[in-house]
């Protein structure tokens, strides 16, 4: 049976991803719903270029990181340094979690206290799941090539 922690971030690295293709097609008030700050909106809503190669760079980053989630509970086929892959991805997530409430604190930005806070839950539930369920399958994944 396929691991429900992996699935689990899987499921919600992937809709990160697509609320972040999102904020591509629906512009600018995605961005500022989603907490991208202002000058995303408005760089967006100017037509510039860059909120939306730096949201699709995002939503990509996601994907692969899906996809990751779903090689390491057995629902894909073996992906490339999965162990190395799952370790890095549960690190950011748990990384920038933490760090989002450093900066919620001493320098939030543009982006408000809320923002930093309620997208630090975020990160460091799916991080969790990507911690809980890695290391629910470590000794799978320690066979054959790594």
């Amino acid at each position: 049976m396929a691991n429900p922690y992996l699935l689990s971030g899987a499921a919600l690295s992937a809709l990160a991803a697509l609320l972040h293709l999102g904020c591509i097609f629906f512009g600018p008030p995605w961005y500022r719903f989603f907490g991208a700050g202002e000058r995303m909106a408005q760089l967006s809503a100017a037509g510039h270029i860059a909120p939306t190669l730096i949201t699709t760079g995002i939503a990509a980053v996601l994907g692969v990181w899906s996809l990751y989630a779903l090689s390491g509970a057995g629902v894909i086929p073996r992906l490339p340094l999965i162990r190395t892959g799952l370790c890095v991805i549960t690190g950011i997530y748990l990384l920038r979690g933490v760090a989002g409430f450093v900066l919620a604190a001493v320098a939030p930005g543009e982006r408000s206290v809320a923002f930093w806070c309620w997208s630090s839950l975020i990160c460091l539930g799916i991080g969790t799941l990507y911690l809980v369920g890695t290391r629910q399958v470590w000794p799978e994944l320690s066979r054959g090539a790594a």
